[in-house]
């Protein structure tokens, strides 16, 4: 064996080219398949560590049918103008295993302050939200209950919109911002948060008072959605099912006809992003599945060549006292040896560059030991099946017809 394993890498060395050519498809497949799949399960585990700063416990209701893109952020189709703070309201006292609750409405606004102006989501809700969300302060206060009863024109900033108003966060505290053409006193900055479970970059909102922004900025009647914590996880599917019959019967919703409204928890979140990369993982498998079948044709082809271009060496060996299974072993040693080197570079080099991403970005380095080795152990597999027939090839060589 180890006779072998010593001609094997001779034999690679020798022709440093054709073992170089004949890797390459194993390598893009393995890399394409570790990264793909890497990548799918740095995003899940993203939205996990989202889900440990909210707490498992959140809860909400929207208004619309919500839908996951692909990129891991949500879309509402058919946003329902229907759902009300009596109706978030109803869901607060109504559901026995809520703990605290937060309406919400949000607005895509630009914020101005002298020439800067700079686009923002405007999020009116009440004092609440600070504790449901988790929200961290840098500067001044949040929203007070005495704000929402005033109606006050006044506003919480995200980190970035500070930043990019002010210069220094700071100095954003009791400056005077306008809002089309209302002014708004900032009270608070929020400490950098990052984009939220849903894909919402939180630095880039501003928070006023729900009575604020329905009332003296929108003029409307509908929210966006409602913010719950529930006491225990355990409690989420039976905190759905009542939220749903208490959303139908107040919308009067008839059995048969669709909600208007979405009702889901912070870990049906991560399921809807799973759901949507799907596709991707699945796009990813094929193409490094094609990847491997042209580098197992590589292979095939390129042991081929070297039967042919190596049978006086097959004869001689035979003749000195090899035997059959001593060559088809040493044929299937190179191009083992070939698949697995090429598929443990594609795994190497995608860890490494899942490895840099995550230094340079905000994105969980989430290894897979299992998937890396499946990833080696199946080039290798895939390295001895197209070795076969050449292997096979050059065990049936006769000694005296090779010789003469």
């Amino acid at each position: 064996m180890f006779l072998s394993l010593k001609i094997a890498l001779s034999s690679l060395a020798a022709h440093k080219l054709r073992a170089v050519l004949a890797m390459l498809g194993i390598f893009l497949g393995a890399l394409a398949l570790t990264g793909v799949q890497h990548v799918s399960s740095g995003l899940v585990r993203k939205a996990e560590i989202e889900i440990e700063k909210l707490g498992p416990n959140l809860f909400m209701a929207l208004a619309g049918d919500v839908r996951f893109r692909r990129s891991g952020s949500v879309s509402t189709s058919d946003r329902a103008a229907t759902f009300t703070l009596a109706d978030a309201q109803a869901l607060i006292h109504g559901l026995p295993w809520a703990t605290s609750g937060a309406p919400y409405v949000t607005k895509q606004l630009d914020v101005r302050f002298g020439p800067t102006k700079v686009p923002s989501m405007v999020v009116g809700t009440t004092p609440a939200y600070r504790n449901v969300r988790n929200l961290q302060l840098a500067h001044g206060r949040f929203i007070t209950e005495k704000d929402t009863d005033e109606r006050a024109m006044v506003c919480v900033m995200g980190n970035t919109v500070a930043t990019k108003l002010f210069g220094n966060p700071a100095e954003a505290l009791g400056q005077k911002v306008l809002y089309v053409r209302a002014p708004m006193r900032v009270i608070g900055v929020l400490a950098p948060m990052g984009a939220d479970i849903v894909g919402t970059d939180q630095d880039e909102q501003v928070f006023v008072p729900i009575t604020t922004l329905m009332r003296r900025m929108a003029n409307q009647d509908h929210i966006t959605g409602v913010y719950i914590n529930l006491r225990r996880t355990e409690d989420a599917a039976q905190a759905k099912e009542t939220a749903t019959a208490i959303l139908r019967e107040r919308h009067s919703i008839t059995a048969g006809k669709s909600d208007d409204f979405s009702v889901l928890t912070a870990r049906d979140t991560v399921q809807l992003q799973q759901q949507a990369l799907d596709l991707v993982k699945t796009l990813g498998v094929i193409s490094s599945s094609i990847s491997f079948a042209v580098g197992g044709l590589g292979i095939l082809s390129i042991m081929i060549l070297l039967v042919r271009s190596r049978q006086l060496e097959i004869g001689v060996r035979r003749a000195v006292g090899a035997t059959r299974p001593d060559i088809v072993r040493q044929f299937l040693l190179e191009s083992g040896l070939m698949a697995t080197v090429g598929g443990g570079l594609g795994v190497g080099l995608a860890l490494g560059i899942l490895a840099a991403v995550s230094a340079t970005i905000d994105f969980p380095f989430a290894v897979e030991p299992v998937l890396a080795g499946l990833a080696v152990v199946g080039s290798a597999l895939l390295g001895l099946a197209a070795g076969a027939y050449p292997a096979w090839q050059a065990s049936r060589l006769e000694i005296l017809d090779v010789l003469r």
